[in-house]
């Protein structure tokens, strides 16, 4: 494993922005305007989310028309299952660590 490229992925997903936006494509596909709402979020902010994500390949996009439906790609949905299973055992000790920044 690149140590350094692994690094920049887990501090993308750690931007509870970007987080909340990966957690809510779990679902299937969505639009900007959908996000949008879901997350109360402005579309400026959405969308620059999505491009940083778009461009360390976590996402794929689907334009029809004018708008354009986000997904996510590769396996990005079972690293979000490994990360619900990690903390279901680690529990209250990631909350409490002393460490984060």
């Amino acid at each position: 494993m690149q140590v350094e490229v692994a690094a920049k992925l887990y501090r993308g997903l750690g931007d509870p922005t970007r987080l909340r936006i990966v957690l809510g494509l779990r679902g299937g596909e969505r639009r900007v305007v959908d996000l949008v709402a879901d997350l109360g979020l402005a579309q400026s902010t959405i969308s620059a989310h999505l491009a940083c994500l778009r461009g360390c390949g976590l996402l794929e996009v689907r334009p029809v028309g004018r708008q354009s439906y986000y997904r996510l790609a590769h396996d990005v949905g079972e690293l979000l299952t490994a990360t619900q299973v990690l903390l279901a055992r680690t529990g209250w000790d990631v909350e409490l660590c002393p460490n984060d920044r």
